[in-house]
């Protein structure tokens, strides 16, 4: 007999041996028992079901709506409005990335609702876990904190706008307001608020493209364009005024 069909018989002879080692479990051994998982839909015949059931979809509900609700609600609005402004004011297309404006933006709206969200947790959240307040209590005390940074952040005339609009009875003061008129109110003066410092912003930056573009057309260069030239003094006069700071402290300071 050759080498390769001694070698061949020896590897076949251990390939039956593993697979009647698997088949047969040795003395004192039990099988692997591996967990199956399974789905499915029963009826809630106990109340204490029916309320856990609404509890769990009222909070995929408030998940789903969390970036609307940061957007809206905080100060994320104005800053993101006013750092495109920026960028676009300077003309660098898209530096810095849109996913550094959003950080820095985001970033800037804890800064800034740090007291607000502070005062929640200390008023509502905390109470409501120790079991001190019932869900609703907490509720309206978290809503009354949020329309207090809303209404010192919203003009009066958007307020009265919506309230026009809904065609209800004037209340007595802007506290007595539900958050569906606060809250399209705060998001309308926001937008305001944003575009105003945003043609602040453009201003020193239309001067200078001006400027180069006349620089330019009087010496004949009526194919060159002129942000090639424009841009790198944008940038110098950006950098060396320390615009960042300028910016961010503009606009952390904006808030009431």
């Amino acid at each position: 007999m050759t080498f390769g069909s001694r070698s061949g018989t020896c590897i076949w002879g251990a390939v039956v041996a593993l697979a009647a080692f698997s088949a047969a479990p040795a003395c004192g051994q039990t099988p692997v028992a591996f967990p199956t998982v399974s789905l499915g839909v029963e009826d809630a015949t106990e109340p204490s079901k029916v309320a856990l059931t609404l509890q769990i979809l009222a909070f995929m509900t408030v998940l789903s709506l969390a970036p609307a609700i940061l957007i809206l609600t905080t100060s994320f609005t104005r800053i993101a409005v006013v750092l495109s402004f920026l960028r676009t004011a300077l003309g660098a297309q898209q530096l810095p990335p849109n996913q550094v404006l959003m950080g820095l933006a985001l970033f800037l709206t804890f800064f800034v609702m740090a007291p607000t969200w502070s005062e929640i947790n200390a008023r509502s959240l905390q109470p409501y876990l120790a079991g001190e307040v019932p869900p609703q209590a907490a509720f309206d005390r978290a809503a009354g904190t949020m329309k207090e940074f809303m209404l010192r952040n919203t003009r009066s005339e958007d307020i009265g706008l919506f309230v026009e609009l809904r065609g209800a009875d004037v209340p007595d003061g802007p506290e007595e307001l539900g958050l569906e008129v606060i809250v399209p109110s705060f998001v309308i003066s926001e937008l305001r608020t944003a575009f105003q410092m945003g043609f602040v912003l453009y201003i020193p930056f239309l001067v200078i493209d001006m400027v180069v573009a006349s620089v330019l057309m009087s010496m004949g260069m009526l194919m060159l364009p002129p942000v090639l030239i424009s841009l790198p003094f944008k940038i110098l006069l950006f950098v060396l005024v320390d615009g960042w700071h300028l910016v961010v402290r503009s606009l952390a300071g904006s808030f009431a």
